[in-house]
């Protein structure tokens, strides 16, 4: 049941999920945001706990899941009509600072009425607190550092915040709060998160990290890779997940062979990846991802710094790096400087595969490589990605050599 359920169970409720973004929006990401210890800890959603208690026949699986939506919907609405419960106004924040302290105290209140106080309930606290002053127009980035101090630790899972500690967040938040901390103006010059991400790579200490690729060539028990293009491409397009079945198989030939990684490559398995009647060419204008939170630049020499960032996934004597740390740094170049069209992030993971690859490694697993989203300018996302890469190799060598050893006894 275990087994069932963060394979089979999982891959069939991420698919699900995507098929909801795809149909609705991104709204819908929250439906499984359920109560207590579920998928995501502490979230507003009763009707759907996670994949091993609420899969059970296809009617009333469907059923769970469309009364889970639902719900999460109306609860977005809510809230809503909670954040226009005041016509604030940023600009004029010294006057009004009582009228933030209500909102944010009442906020707080409907979560904790609506969560239980279960175990995470303060991670959708600070969610909802976060999405307020967004809603008022303090810069994103700026609300969730004012919201996180305010909060300071004060909430705990498993235990309702008391009267005082309630009023004394709301009070901190509202006393925060200044008229510079509101969203850049319209015409300020867009930013460049393909530039941030140059300079994020060139600074991260990739050798901190120990490398779990230096023990040699591993072949896995079973193809990680390909079950999860199976379990979750193919519950969502099976022509889909054929395409990157031939992608794959075609970038494991092109490792035996120790094929230089540039973009003519990534685009000869990308015209797999989208079924295009021949490879795709690099773009030519800005390219925008994470809701058009990030925007990639172009530039005359894009394309061939790319490839030069792509070269270095190689082994080199010279200046060695580990083969995990490799790998993710040419997964993440694939997800910031945005190549295609369509269809980077599938890229970005064929691209981690064939790295791996190329130096006689292959995974059993891949959920933490597939399922989790990176920004272009956090300093910690490198060494997060290159940790997972070190999980799921590690895992896959123990789980290889318990096979081999029970094998010899």
């Amino acid at each position: 049941m275990s087994a069932w359920s963060q394979g089979e169970a999982e891959s069939w409720a991420d698919a699900m999920s995507f098929a909801l973004v795809q149909h609705y929006g991104r709204w819908t990401v929250g439906w499984r945001w359920s109560h207590d210890e579920g998928d995501f800890d502490g979230g507003p959603v009763g009707n759907w706990c996670c994949p091993r208690d609420s899969i059970t026949t296809p009617e009333e699986t469907l059923a769970r899941v469309g009364a889970a939506l639902r719900e999460w919907r109306e609860w977005l609405e809510y809230l809503v009509g909670w954040f226009e419960a005041y016509l604030l106004d940023l600009s004029d924040i010294e006057s009004q600072r009582i009228l933030w302290e209500r909102s944010a105290r009442n906020l707080i209140l409907q979560v904790v009425d609506r969560t239980g106080c279960g175990s995470g309930w303060h991670g959708h606290c600070r969610q909802v607190l976060t999405w307020f002053l967004d809603h008022w127009g303090v810069a994103p980035e700026v609300a969730r550092g004012l919201v996180d101090e305010a909060i300071g630790g004060r909430f705990h899972s498993w235990t309702g915040p008391d009267t005082v500690a309630v009023d004394d967040v709301a009070e901190q938040l509202a006393l925060s709060l200044q008229p510079a901390d509101g969203r850049g103006r319209a015409d300020a010059p867009a930013q460049d998160h393909l530039q941030r991400w140059l300079a994020v790579r060139e600074s991260a200490p990739w050798h901190e990290i120990p490398d779990s690729g230096a023990d040699g060539p591993v072949v896995p028990l079973r193809d990680g890779a390909a079950e999860d293009i199976r379990a979750f491409d193919g519950a969502i397009a099976p022509a889909r997940a054929q395409g990157l079945l031939s992608a794959l198989e075609m970038l494991r030939a092109d490792a035996a062979r120790g094929a230089r990684l540039d973009f003519t490559l990534l685009s000869s398995w990308q015209q797999h990846v989208l079924d295009t009647p021949g490879p795709p060419q690099f773009r030519n204008a800005p390219a925008f991802a994470k809701r058009s939170r990030e925007r990639y630049g172009i530039e005359p020499d894009t394309r061939a710094r790319f490839d030069a960032c792509l070269a270095g996934s190689a082994s080199d004597a010279g200046r060695p790096l580990g083969l995990t740390a490799r790998a993710a740094r040419a997964c993440l170049d694939v997800c910031f400087f945005h190549p295609f069209e369509d269809g980077n992030a599938r890229s970005a993971f064929l691209t981690l595969v064939f790295v791996l690859a190329r130096e006689g490694v292959a995974l059993d697993g891949v959920g933490l490589l597939r399922r989790i989203s990176f920004e272009a300018d956090a300093p910690q996302d490198p060494l997060i990605l290159v940790r997972y890469v070190n999980i799921h190799l590690a895992e896959t060598r123990r789980r290889t050599a318990d096979s081999t050893g029970s094998a010899q006894r």
